[in-house]
């Protein structure tokens, strides 16, 4: 049973009492996995030439990059709220910074970066992260796309051996001039580039397998380097200035609107991209089978002040604003990181890379690293989030997000997809078709197309007053949403509709009903209503039939189905088929009794799998042995133990058991019913309260519930019984075994189904070894028996109380 045992005293104990009281606890070593170890190198080998590319992308000192990588990995990683999650220089802020260096300079470039920090701070201890995941989805992608296009249209100049213009459009009409100037050397690196970016991860076979270890930007950009040196072309490279010489973030200089917009667009941008890519990194991390055990839900707030403080460093130290990265992070997790020690360690290889490896830096051709950029940003328009919008039919907002961000600028084009998000919302809201009908039998169809509001009203109450008393009607309702107004006139037509003697059935799409006929439509009993048989009140019926002349059990069983197959089997469809796929996998075997009463998933807080419940009358648990006379609780028992490997067996019995006040009141002679002839297992179990009502030393302690006395011989056979069961299981070679091997723990409970109150049995029986491996000491009575000068233990059923994070707490 769940009984807790004290630590046991070992040879360190005088060690640990001469420690001063005061003493502060040892310190405990700092460790670092394995597992985190590979991924910082992983996720080094990937940052290093993207920061380098995106630096050089915005037109921002190179330096600026391997800052911001560092900062975004040491200092971000953390006090990150996604302990996962990777930060750095980010590709969807290579358009807003290039526009802010070309407007302002860099060092004021910086100075805003440390006020977006600030500013990001000030709205985490606000408490305000989880705001902007309210931003519609194709609003956000929108934004990507557009960023990427953006990017890919301005890396493409550098590419093909020229110089990228300050805009779009400006980008786009020099490109013809571009192709009259190609430069093939340029060219040949950046095609082999975007050549080893696009195949690496497509080689086949084991050595592919063996190769991917690598990432392909690594791959990529070193063969490109190692053919630039081989071949001595003449390419513009990678000039890392002295560090003494770096800039750092001045004064801001401008007009006060001007950075103000600026400093928004900053956080709106990095705040967004983060709490984005936390909140797919949360997905991503609960999907990998090894889910690391400390790695819990982001927190939002402290991701967004994380962020936050690392854009106040990187601004100030000259480096490029950070967010979170998501081919970083992704690269991350699929790493195997378990800790928040791969983000910093990823930071710290980046510092000394570019404390070390400056020369070997300089090596690369910047044609490399503009096709680098190119393919980060043609991978922003993804084909996979435009199909997702398309679903969803929030195309147009996308595609006005996407064209404002590429031709006016971000902050712009992302005003432009709210507001068009917006409009979308309000013309599905406003626009509902509604059409009637009547079918060949005589049924009067009335088809909802779109939101049923207030506006539809008049159209959907015409149409309900043109259908004929007595009829059946059926409305269907093809939306997601009907407000108070339109749900008043649908309930008052059925009700009045049904006084006239008609019928209706209102149906959501595909004709899943969606509403319960008028008569139960009040019914208050909310919690369990699917599938639960309980008492409302409803119309008197004739005694013995119901109003369609069946029976009243067969009316109640067909109910009970069809309520299950409307309401419960849609939601648990995927379960089941899920259980049905893998087999029963329970941890538990749980013997109750068969009273109605004694719901086992409500009382347990459990569903379909978690549970192999045996029931019979009195919860009894019949020694092995030729004599029992049944095998069916045996068989059961054995099936769980050895077959199921449940993890734990609960022998649960209740209040007002009738097997219980069977055995109390019924003689011991007469005839041998089946009823008795099974109650004769229960007959240990009322033997063993008898003798703990007796004075003689030692007695046995009677069980009780923690306090209060039982209120009546039958709760006291209740709770006695349970204890009797219990030591009835361990006699299971089955359960014997398990329990020797450490690897079985028995649990007693009881429930008093009047105050729907659980209570568990926290000490065993004397003399039988509990579910830790300790034993208990010989019997003795409850005012002085003494072992050793220590009270005996005794069985005490404590009461179960809510946990202070939930309104209930499964007792099994």
């Amino acid at each position: 049973m769940s009984a807790s045992v004290p630590p046991r005293a070992t040879d360190s104990a005088p060690a640990a009492s001469a420690r001063q009281p005061h003493a502060p606890p040892p310190r405990r070593a700092f460790r670092i996995a394995g597992a985190d170890l590979s991924a910082s190198i992983a996720v080094f080998l990937i940052a290093l030439p993207l920061s380098l590319g995106i630096a050089l992308a915005t037109g921002a000192p190179l330096q600026a990059g391997l800052v911001a990588a560092a900062v975004g990995g040491i200092v971000g990683g953390r006090l990150a709220g996604s302990p996962l999650q990777v930060s750095g220089p980010a590709a969807g802020l290579t358009v807003v910074t290039a526009d802010l260096i070309q407007r302002y300079g860099w060092r004021t470039t910086c100075a805003i970066t440390v006020l977006a920090g600030i500013t990001q701070v000030g709205l985490g201890c606000l408490r305000v992260a989880r705001t902007a995941l309210a931003v519609s989805p194709a609003v956000v992608h929108g934004m990507l796309a557009g960023i990427g296009v953006t990017i890919a249209v301005a890396q493409l100049h550098i590419v093909l051996g020229g110089t990228p213009q300050s805009s779009v459009i400006d980008n786009l009409r020099g490109l013809p001039a571009q192709l009259t100037e190609l430069r093939p050397a340029a060219l040949s690196i950046s095609l082999l580039t975007l050549l080893l970016l696009l195949l690496w991860p497509r080689l086949p076979g084991r050595a592919g397998r063996a190769a991917r270890v690598l990432p392909a930007p690594l791959v990529a950009v070193a063969a490109a380097t190692a053919l630039a040196g081989s071949a001595a072309l003449h390419l513009d490279k990678v000039d890392l200035p002295s560090w003494r010489s770096h800039a750092l973030a001045g004064l801001p200089e401008g007009p006060t609107l001007g950075l103000v917009a600026a400093v928004l667009t900053i956080t709106l941008v990095c705040s967004v991209q983060s709490l984005l890519g936390a909140v797919a990194i949360d997905k991503l991390t609960s999907g990998r089978p090894d889910s690391p055990p400390g790695v819990g839900r982001s927190d939002l707030d402290r991701e967004l002040r994380s962020q936050g403080a690392s854009n106040i460093l990187s601004g100030a130290l000259g480096g490029l604003p950070v967010a979170g990265v998501a081919v970083r992070s992704v690269a991350n997790v699929r790493a195997g990181a378990v800790s928040r020690n791969s983000t910093m360690l990823h930071g710290v290889w980046v510092v000394v890379a570019s404390l070390l490896l400056v020369s070997v830096l300089e090596l690369i051709p910047l044609a490399a690293l503009a096709a680098l950029v190119m393919a980060v940003g043609i991978q922003m328009v993804s084909l996979n989030h435009i199909r997702t919008v398309t679903r969803h039919r929030e195309i147009l907002v996308y595609a006005v997000t996407t064209l404002g961000v590429v031709v006016l600028g971000v902050l712009e084009g992302v005003a432009l997809g709210v507001a068009a998000a917006v409009a979308v919302a309000l013309h599905r809201l406003a626009r509902t078709r509604i059409t009637c009908d009547e079918d060949t039998e005589g049924v009067h169809h009335i088809h909802v197309r779109g939101q049923l509001t207030f506006l539809a009203v008049p159209r959907l109450s015409r149409c309900l007053h043109h259908i004929p008393h007595r009829a059946h009607a059926v409305v269907e309702l093809d939306g997601s949403f009907m407000d108070h107004a339109a749900y008043e006139t649908l309930q008052s037509w059925q009700d009045a509709h049904a006084a006239h003697g008609g019928t209706a059935e209102i149906t959501g799409r595909g004709g899943q009903r969606i509403a319960e006929p008028a008569r139960i439509a009040h019914c208050s009993c909310r919690p369990w209503t699917p599938w639960r048989n309980h008492n409302c009140e409803a119309p008197p019926q004739p005694p013995g039939s119901d109003h369609h002349g069946h029976p009243h059990h067969q009316h109640e069983l067909a109910q009970g189905i069809s309520a299950f197959q409307q309401h419960t089997a849609p939601r648990v469809r995927g379960e089941l088929a899920r259980l049905a796929r893998e087999g029963q996998q329970p941890v538990q075997l749980f013997l109750t009794c068969a009273d109605s009463r004694v719901v086992t998933s409500m009382i347990t807080s459990s569903g379909p799998g978690d549970l192999f419940v045996v029931r019979n009358v009195g919860n009894l648990v019949p020694l092995p042995g030729a004599e029992s006379g049944d095998d069916s609780v045996a068989a059961a028992i054995e099936y769980a133990v050895d077959v199921l490997k449940v993890k734990s067996i609960t022998v649960c019995g209740h209040s007002g058991c009738g097997a219980m006040q069977a055995l109390l009141s019924s003689p011991p002679s007469g005839a041998q019913t089946p009823l008795k002839r099974w109650l004769r297992h229960g007959l240990p179990s009322l033997e063993r309260m008898a003798a703990s009502s007796t004075a003689e030393p030692p007695g046995r302690i009677a069980p009780r519930l923690a306090g209060r006395a039982p209120a009546d011989a039958v709760e006291q056979l209740c709770l006695t019984n349970v204890v009797q069961q219990l030591e009835h299981l361990r006699a299971h070679e089955a359960v014997a075994r398990r329990l020797a091997e450490g690897t079985l723990e028995l649990h007693g409970m009881y429930f008093h189904v009047g105050e729907a109150q659980a209570y568990l049995l926290t000490e065993g029986p004397r003399g039988a070894p509990d579910t830790h491996g300790g034993t208990h000491g010989s019997e003795g009575g409850e005012g002085g028996a003494t072992d050793g000068g220590k009270p005996l233990p005794h069985e005490v059923f404590s009461q179960v109380r809510p946990s202070p994070r939930a309104e209930a707490t499964p007792t099994g």
